[in-house]
């Protein structure tokens, strides 16, 4: 292209040749504040997907059971009953989720009251050993003020980063591209909608150059006071005294957004592992979205449930000096329901299984026979 301009410029001394390409997009950076704003709170698809994992997790019923009897441990039971002061069990592991899902880190903390919270993950720094093999210790920092805090006693539940020792990578990262389309798309509908529906153009004066500045400014507030905004929309624009209007732009139907956002919307799901119909993305039948909650459960909130129970589980042992394990109660989430019956059935009709073996696959104690 440089050749090309240099070749016109040689050939043509008193031409003008302009050239425009489209740059490079400006992507929202990925720090915790502006995929927390941008993210979470301004799109609505990310919000509903991370909201649905978040709330399926924290709605299992779960019990800590001591691993040498099988019985409960009512010492962890009572701390996950009532995690602090202001949390139930519910709302506490929904916070976990939630900044898992947001910056790929949770930090729980057991502090000296016996309580546990989860911190702002923005806020915990950690700080290696000397051979920056381990952690040594974090520091929690609000303000100005921070606070260091022994490794025993924070529980780090991180996603897996391939590009950072210490601190995980979220699926809202891995959806912010398409996370940015969507709302630039939804911002710019929103524009357009603000000035009538009408896509931007330019008002042609001939004989511009009789104008003032005064005359200008004023030109462009009485265009925009009669014609822009939503309450305008319609309005049939009158011009005059050698004034042409002329659009510029693309419209909305030639730019295709209706079919963009909805691709979009899916490849923001598509990250976090969540089917379009359950956040809106996608229409569907009934059968097809009872089948899609099934997936939903067994291919993203089961893993990540297991996940979560097993670093807790392993933590709190250590805590709590007892070997624990924390159980979840599957049995009691109507959307396995269908996985349930089938398992039933299936062990049901196993003739070469007895009564007692089918109770101990199914979780039952034996019975006498």
């Amino acid at each position: 292209m440089l050749n090309l301009l240099k070749h016109f410029g040689a050939q043509r001394k008193d031409s003008f040749f302009a050239y425009h390409g489209v740059g490079d997009p400006r992507w929202t950076p990925c720090a915790y504040e502006a995929l927390s704003e941008e993210g979470f709170q301004k799109n609505v698809f990310a919000y509903r997907a991370i909201s649905l994992i978040a709330k399926s997790i924290s709605s299992i019923p779960l019990m800590a059971k001591k691993i040498d009897d099988a019985t409960e441990s009512e010492v962890v039971a009572k701390v996950l009953r009532r995690p602090n002061g202001s949390q139930s069990r519910s709302s506490f592991l929904e916070n976990v989720v939630n900044y898992l899902m947001i910056s790929g880190n949770a930090f729980v903390h057991h502090d000296d009251n016996g309580e546990l919270h989860c911190l702002r993950s923005d806020r915990v720094r950690i700080v290696p050993n000397a051979s920056k093999t381990a952690v040594d210790f974090y520091v929690y920092g609000v303000d100005s003020s921070k606070f260091d805090l022994k490794k025993e006693n924070v529980l780090h539940l991180k996603l897996f980063n391939p590009l950072n020792d210490w601190y995980g990578f979220s699926p809202l990262q891995a959806a912010f591209r398409a996370i940015d389309q969507y709302n630039e798309m939804s911002n710019h509908n929103l524009a357009v909608m603000q000035n009538g529906g009408r896509p931007s153009g330019c008002l042609l004066v001939k004989n511009a150059e009789n104008l003032t500045e005064e005359q200008r400014a004023q030109l462009r507030s009485d265009i925009h006071n009669a014609y822009a905004g939503a309450k305008n929309a319609g309005r049939v624009m009158i011009l005059e005294g050698g004034l042409e209007w002329k659009e510029m732009g693309q419209s909305l139907k030639d730019l295709d957004f209706d079919s963009g956002r909805n691709t979009v919307a899916r490849e923001i799901a598509q990250a976090f592992g969540v089917p379009p119909v359950l956040i809106g993305a996608q229409d569907s039948a009934f059968m097809s979205y009872k089948e899609a909650r099934l997936h939903f459960w067994e291919d993203t909130v089961l893993p990540l449930a297991e996940f979560i129970r097993l670093e807790f589980s392993s933590w709190l042992s250590i805590k709590f000096k007892e070997r624990v394990e924390i159980v979840f109660d599957l049995d009691a989430v109507s959307a396995l329901s269908s996985r349930r019956e089938s398992l039933w059935n299936k062990i049901s009709n196993a003739d070469f299984l007895t009564t007692n073996e089918k109770r101990e696959i199914l979780g039952y104690l034996p019975i006498n026979e």
